[in-house]
């Protein structure tokens, strides 16, 4: 009995001898592990950017890309000049990071809710008040200067659409600092869209016969086209209060044409008019729709949100000066190989 207690104790102690100490900890296997994402980025939005016309808001987010969010407010087929904010804008421009519109009076009601609706240290970039100074305005048929508003449609004009490009990569610079290589990048790719569609510009202007370089529109918005390519404004159907001529400057305006003998006088797809056919009928001559602040065929002015490669600022102008060219006599092809895609988003081409 006492070899068997014995050998039961020496059992006992190799058990315990060769169990780990309680107090000692075993390591765990080894796991892979993430850096956890804090709940701010994980609810982080993209800074807002709110224009107001489509031709800008297709250049300002051109320059964006999906590094910010960029909204217009103006739709697209709406008078700007007399556009009433909605109770939704004031929403939109509360949360706007920075506001970009064009300035020179175009969007004054707009401006106004801006004013009362932004935070407090959200900047408002006027565009066409940065790119020419006040000698430079130009006053006529629908902006007299007795009444104190130059025209303001400075982007119908690709020279001053390049200029626009270049202050609003400025401003998103300035607003997103760490996307400043980003910005610059596409600010180059799409300037060489913009000078593209000057250079088929002016080849279409050569190609119009001399005595044809002459516009007679319904809304006074190519005057400053015009001073660039060499063009002659004659005259505009739509007086200066916007509404529609009296019968007397009907009357006027048919002379006008007669006198100058265009072959063709242009309207408006944003403001359709009977006067514009009777001028036309009774002066025997063409119509034609151009186009200031529509862009072509459906789409989103955002240039993310496109899947129309024409539905651009350049896909306006190209369409502007197809028409253009086939009413006053010159060469439409000049304009046939223009790349009028976004340089961003779902178009975007080299």
């Amino acid at each position: 009995m006492k070899t068997l207690s014995g050998l039961l104790l020496a059992l006992s102690f190799m058990v315990v001898a060769c169990s780990p100490p309680q107090n000692t900890a075993v390591s765990p296997s080894p796991k892979v592990t993430t850096t956890p994402v804090p709940a701010e980025q994980k609810t982080q939005s993209k800074l807002l950017v709110v224009t107001t016309v489509a031709p800008l808001t297709n250049i300002v987010s051109n320059i964006a890309g999906d590094r910010l969010e960029v909204k217009g407010i103006i739709p697209e087929g709406t008078d700007s000049h007399t556009f009433e904010p909605r109770p939704s804008d004031a929403d939109l421009l509360s949360k706007a990071n920075l506001i970009i519109a064009n300035g020179l009076h175009l969007e004054s009601p707009t401006e106004k809710l801006a004013i009362a609706s932004k935070p407090k240290e959200t900047k408002i970039f006027e565009l066409g008040s940065k790119t020419i100074t006040q000698d430079q305005w130009l006053f006529d048929f629908s902006f007299p200067k007795e009444k104190g508003d130059p025209n303001p449609h400075l982007w119908v004009n690709p020279k001053y659409a390049e200029a626009y490009a270049k202050l609003a990569a400025e401003q998103l610079t300035t607003l997103d600092p760490a996307g400043k290589d980003y910005y610059a990048t596409n600010l180059k790719n799409y300037l060489q869209r913009l000078e593209a569609l000057d250079k088929a510009t002016r080849e279409i202007v050569a190609s119009i016969p001399a005595k044809n370089r002459k516009l007679l529109t319904y809304h006074d918005s190519w005057a400053y086209w015009a001073r660039e390519y060499g063009f002659q404004v004659i005259g505009a159907i739509q007086p200066s209060d916007f509404k529609e001529p009296s019968a007397k400057d009907v009357a006027k305006l048919i002379d006008q044409v007669r006198k100058v003998g265009v072959p063709a006088i242009f309207g408006s797809e944003v403001y359709p008019s009977k006067v514009e056919e009777q001028i036309a009928r009774e002066a025997n001559v063409k119509t034609a729709n151009t186009a200031d602040d529509e862009l072509p065929g459906k789409g989103s002015a955002n240039a993310i949100e496109n899947t129309n490669p024409e539905h651009t600022y350049i896909g306006m102008m190209a369409n502007n000066m197809r028409i253009i060219a086939s009413s006053l006599g010159g060469n439409s092809d000049l304009v046939k190989n223009l790349n009028t895609a976004n340089v961003v988003g779902p178009t975007a081409t080299k």
